[in-house]
């Protein structure tokens, strides 16, 4: 066994080898950008190198850099992590020329599965079930397109070096073929440096199941059963689970016998990943096998008891595979919540800046401890006060849960998700929440098509079907009460001035661009019980007690007899009396008035917004890449302005309507802030 390793890596999957090789004993060293200087895996490791600048090209991405790294450091093996180099057959030979241990697959076996191409062909040769497609890469965007009208749409298009939702479209036009040909060459090259492409027949209405296998260097091979991953926004993955509620007993069989009969194939040695593609009759086809350990690893773990990265390092070590697929484990239901640093609220557009409040929910599972079941864990990054930088992933944090059952879990989740405290940039934390409420998941019936389908025109808090919406308005009533039970307890209180029990008052609902909505409520109990409050709103009565402070953003509490956590925000920038109340995936703004004072708000004017119909503002903190347009040029409606590139994914902007360029008040190559213009317009 090993005494010293070096994580090739950054951010929360960093964090998550150094939880396992601690536990291990062994020494772990960090390698870092400048941008990571002060992040939560330099603190965590032993020791730490620096790489270089921010950009991953200058930094996480050279070799050499992290060779020295590991030899000055002493260290015998180098864990890749997920991302980065982990699929990078050079990397992998060059740390076994170098004398080192590549903690992973050897690198014919990545070489083999990182080609999609050739991964493909090797599949058929091993009797494991393929999609109908062209498996040649496809010179150029025409060829391309007759190879679609071919095959028929809808078509794939795959970057042969993709990963991770980059370097892929899927097309049911010959203009989206077009658009999205050269789109996925651009991502591919500039992310992966190969900018080869592929066109296969898209399934429709499918499911995104994949296999975890495990093998070592003396021909053990398992499988871990299977997570389902069909949540997903633009193939990015969203929501995952083990097990899958959709496959049979039978099905599960023969997708891991599959599994294991590819990952033979090419001698694998490691933790690994089969994926497929699963139609509605169970039948399945083989998408890609990602020779690492992937993002949603933990729901792997928590069903199964396996410590996945421990088996990575003593297999690395030339350890033998104990665990025979007889003894694998499939205990309870597991679900993973990828925490990713976008707005919901707009167009999921990344969101980065200082975390000025990060408090994850009371955790009961940690990683690297897979004897811990049935609870709450957070793998993470990031620490509050850290920077969230545009030079890397959104992601920054894995929220999982696990419980004897697939409903408990998404109540487990559902409840963590609430508790979740962040602040200084926006997540997408109400939108998983609200896709953890939404019927048709709770049923398991959904398929990849499933965010498309029904949030087609982005994700709006009234999206969100609430269990009881009263409840919002109540609580925002309870926490006015209670903080006015607090001024009438204070002292020195002039005689006639003293606080008085109101016992009907009115929430404003506070939106968007819109007339207030105003609610009328009633207290139904008296001032002097500060911890508990009988509220009546729209005829329903609410009976909500909690001991959480006033300051609290996290309020624990119970409504009508049935435990509840809500997020409570106050002093808000666009009104700084109002509250804002967060729930399940909803949040109101709103102001509890009495019921003059409410008739007075109703005479303030509403405040229109300004008109920025003239510019192109940039919707998001990035780089800008492209311009496409000069002044004095006419555009016409949906004609590519401009190109953003922010989280190491590309954002082509396009414009409403047909225009004449006024000024190009940016120039490419400049660091954009949000809302920044780019463009005006005549």
């Amino acid at each position: 066994m090993f005494t010293k390793i070096l994580i090739a890596n950054r951010g929360e999957i960093a964090c998550r080898v150094i939880a396992t090789a601690k536990r291990m004993g062994l020494q772990t060293v960090a390698v870092y950008s400048e941008a990571d200087t002060h992040s939560r895996h330099v603190e965590l490791a032993d020791e730490a190198y620096l790489l270089g600048p921010p950009a991953s090209k200058s930094s996480y991405l050279v070799i050499d850099k992290i060779i020295e790294a590991a030899k000055k450091s002493g260290a015998q093996a180098i864990h890749p992590g997920y991302g980065f180099l982990s699929e990078n057959e050079a990397f992998a030979k060059r740390v076994e020329d170098e004398g080192l241990v590549f903690i992973g697959p050897k690198y014919l076996s990545i070489r083999a599965m990182g080609d999609k191409i050739a991964s493909k062909n090797l599949a058929q040769k091993a009797n494991v079930n393929t999609i109908p497609g062209h498996n040649q890469a496809i010179p150029s965007a025409q060829e391309a397109l007759g190879i679609a009208k071919k095959i028929g749409y809808p078509v794939m298009i795959k970057a042969s070096a993709g990963g991770g939702g980059k370097g892929l479209r899927v097309a049911y036009t010959d203009q989206e073929t077009l658009e999205g040909f050269t789109a996925c060459q651009n991502e591919a090259r500039n992310s992966f440096g190969d900018d080869r492409i592929f066109i296969e027949k898209f399934i429709e209405d499918p499911r995104h199941i994949e296999i975890q296998v495990l093998g070592d260097s003396h021909g053990h091979l398992i499988y871990l059963n299977e997570r389902e991953c069909s949540i997903q926004r633009r193939h990015q993955k969203v929501i995952e689970e083990a097990p899958s509620s959709f496959i049979t007993e039978q099905t599960r069989v023969a997708m891991g016998e599959q599994a294991v009969a590819l990952a033979k194939a090419v001698q694998y040695q490691s933790a690994g990943t089969v994926e497929f593609v699963v139609g509605r009759d169970q039948s399945f086809y083989f998408l890609e096998m990602n020779t690492r350990l992937q993002v949603e690893h933990p729901v792997t773990e928590a069903i199964t008891g396996v410590d996945l990265v421990e088996w990575m390092i003593k297999i690395a070590a030339g350890e033998r595979l104990t665990l025979e697929q007889a003894q694998v484990k499939k205990e309870g239901w597991a679900f993973e919540c990828r925490i990713n640093a976008e707005d919901p609220f707009r167009q999921f557009l990344p969101s980065t800046g200082r975390l000025v409040s990060f408090k994850p929910p009371v955790t009961s599972m940690r990683a690297a401890h897979p004897d811990e079941r049935f609870g709450v864990r957070v793998d993470t990054g990031v620490i509050e006060g850290g920077e969230i930088s545009v030079y890397y992933d959104s992601m920054i944090a894995k929220l999982i849960v696990h419980a004897p059952d697939r409903l408990q879990a998404i109540e487990k989740m559902r409840e963590a998700l609430n508790a979740f405290v962040v602040r200084g940039i926006h997540t997408n934390i109400p939108f998983q929440a609200a896709l953890l409420a939404h019927p048709k998941f709770v049923s398991g019936d959904f398929n990849t098509g499933f965010i498309a389908e029904h949030f087609p025109s982005g994700f709006k808090s009234e999206m969100v079907q609430h269990r009881d919406a009263g409840f919002l308005l109540a609580l925002a009533a309870y926490v006015q009460r209670k903080t006015r039970a607090r001024a009438k307890g204070m002292s020195g209180q002039l005689s006639g001035y003293d606080i008085q029990h109101d016992s009907e008052m009115v929430v404003v609902e506070l939106l968007q661009a819109q007339e207030p909505l105003y609610h009328p409520v009633k207290y139904m109990d008296v001032l002097d019980q500060p911890s508990t409050s009988n509220i009546e709103v729209n005829g329903k009565q609410y009976v909500i007690q909690s001991d959480s402070n006033l300051n609290d953003i996290v309020i624990h509490g119970v409504l009508n007899g049935v435990p509840f956590v809500a997020q409570i925000d106050r002093h808000l920038p666009r009104n700084p009396l109002a509250l804002q109340i967060s729930h399940g995936g909803s949040r109101i703004e709103c102001l509890v008035l009495s019921h003059k004072t409410a008739e007075l708000y109703r005479l303030m004017p509403l405040k229109a917004p300004p008109d920025l119909s003239k510019f192109l503002i940039s919707p998001m903190p990035g780089l800008l890449t492209q311009v496409y347009v000069t002044t004095g040029q006419k555009v016409l409606a949906g004609e590519k302005l401009a190109v953003i590139e922010a989280m190491k994914m590309e954002n082509v902007l396009l414009a409403a309507s047909d225009g004449v360029v006024k000024s190009v008040n940016a120039h490419v190559g400049e660091s954009l802030s949000v809302d920044q213009s780019i463009l005006e317009f005549a």
